[in-house]
């Protein structure tokens, strides 16, 4: 059996994300924003009950992060 990767790239709406299982925390997910303007900025998710999220909710979890990001500083007030 194939295992996915702990760790992928998706892109969003014109932006690229890299997305991270933590290890040993079924369910949490950390998201680096690769194209955004401030480096190594992101956020973390944590879905509960803890289970696998499919690429069209990690892509959600994505969209509601952009959708609070002021333009003019790259970073949720």
């Amino acid at each position: 059996m194939k295992r996915r990767s702990a760790r992928q790239t998706l892109m969003v709406d014109g932006e690229k994300f890299e997305v991270s299982k933590r290890p040993g925390q079924r369910g949490t997910y950390d998201f680096t924003w690769l194209t955004g303007p401030n480096p190594g900025y992101g956020f973390t998710s944590a879905v509960q009950p803890a289970r696998a999220l499919s690429i069209p909710e990690l892509e959600e979890s994505i969209r509601d992060f952009l959708g609070q990001v002021d333009p003019a500083t790259g970073y949720i007030d």
